[in-house]
């Protein structure tokens, strides 16, 4: 939260480009300028998605396509939006008085292209047909707002991020900021992901009880997209047999930033922004309805960790190096495992980004100043 003076200037609604470094962003304070995949050929941008898709016949059958990809991204933080204020009344013992709540908001525009593909079982004879295959082919654009709330905050929730896709899906997603645990020193400690779906393994016939009850994921022949991709790891553009790289394995998404990140004595500090749709109730994700009949997206998380590096960035600032998680649960096909409702499928991504450029003052921005 603001202190009292950094509050009281906010209480004067401003438009402006958004500079670094900016103490009244708060916690977004890292994220203003422009962030790519500095190496344009292999790019450190990856993810995986289940899509409904028609197949053989059980049992033979699975009826969804497991597809990967390997994508390079520009992830643009452009206008600040200062002191939006949310009107209220607080009912106090002495009589009703005013509660304004003040809001920073920092827009975000995210463009992700296809580097290279790959998924199985196959939509087709050849999946190059697919102009979504081709090498930059546009797959994904996201325009949005992260937001800062100074003040008044409620349950502990300072943080959210608004996102709209085209597909006809928009998401909001809360957090609550700490900085006394979400600023540490060093890399991150990215956390382990579980990459299979939500409700899909049923008992083995031949146990009762005990932890071999349940089907390995592995040994469940529905998972058999799975499978594939586990024991094949996808290299997209990444020469085959790279010291140090093992592939993208959607079972085990996560294990790519690891390996991504700085070295740890490069890295002098982190800041983590972590944002989940289930936060609350007045979080979640609201679409349109083809996609609520066919694979509906339920909920997101996604953690973002900022790392100030101990050498040179951007103009004076210091090397500024990002990385995000994001796992999309999409729900679709009844579940097998016997309790009600439908199968959740983890779409995750990651990606290594850096910073490379601030928003010029000439920037053709909208401000304040133009209305």
């Amino acid at each position: 939260m603001l202190n009292a003076e950094a509050v009281s200037r906010a209480k004067t609604r401003h438009i402006e480009i958004a500079k670094p470094f900016d103490d009244e962003l708060g916690p977004l304070k890292l994220l203003p300028g422009i962030w790519k995949n500095t190496n344009a050929d292999v790019p450190f941008g990856w993810n995986c998605i289940a899509l409904p898709f028609v197949t053989d016949p059980p049992p033979a059958g699975f009826n969804y396509r497991l597809m990967v990809n390997h994508y390079r991204e520009t992830l643009q933080f452009f206008t600040a939006d200062k002191g939006a204020p949310n009107r209220g009344i607080e009912r106090g013992a002495g009589g009703p008085s005013d509660l304004d709540q003040f809001v920073v908001a920092l827009d975000y525009q995210q463009l992700v292209e296809q580097v290279a593909v790959d998924e199985f079982p196959k939509s087709g004879p050849d999946l190059a047909t697919d102009k979504l295959a081709d090498p930059g082919a546009a797959i994904h654009h996201e325009p949005g707002l992260f937001l800062f709330m100074t003040n008044h905050t409620t349950d502990g929730i300072n943080i959210a991020r608004l996102g709209t896709v085209p597909h006809g899906d928009s998401l909001l997603a809360m957090g609550r900021f700490d900085a006394a645990a979400d600023i540490f020193d060093g890399p991150p400690d990215i956390p382990a992901v579980n990459g299979f779906p939500e409700g899909v393994f049923v008992p083995r016939d031949d146990t009762a009880g005990g932890p071999d009850d349940l089907l390995k994921p592995l040994e469940s022949l529905y998972m058999g997209p799975y499978k594939h991709f586990h024991d094949n790891p996808f290299f997209g553009t990444v020469p085959a047999g790279t010291p140090g790289f093992p592939g993208f394995n959607p079972v085990h998404p996560e294990e790519l930033l690891r390996g991504a990140q700085p070295a740890p004595e490069k890295v002098k500090k982190t800041t983590r922004l972590d944002m989940t749709t289930s936060a609350t109730e007045a979080a979640g994700i609201l679409n349109i309805p083809f996609i609520v009949k066919h694979a509906n997206a339920t909920s997101m998380k996604s953690t973002f960790w900022i790392m100030e590096l101990d050498e040179p960035g951007v103009g004076d600032e210091p090397k500024l190096v990002m990385q995000y998680l994001q796992v999309v649960m999409l729900d679709f096909f009844p579940r097998r495992d016997g309790i009600p409702g439908l199968i959740g499928w983890p779409h995750v991504s990651i990606n290594t980004l850096e910073k490379v450029a601030n928003v010029g003052d000439d920037a053709e921005v909208l401000t304040s100043d133009e209305y």
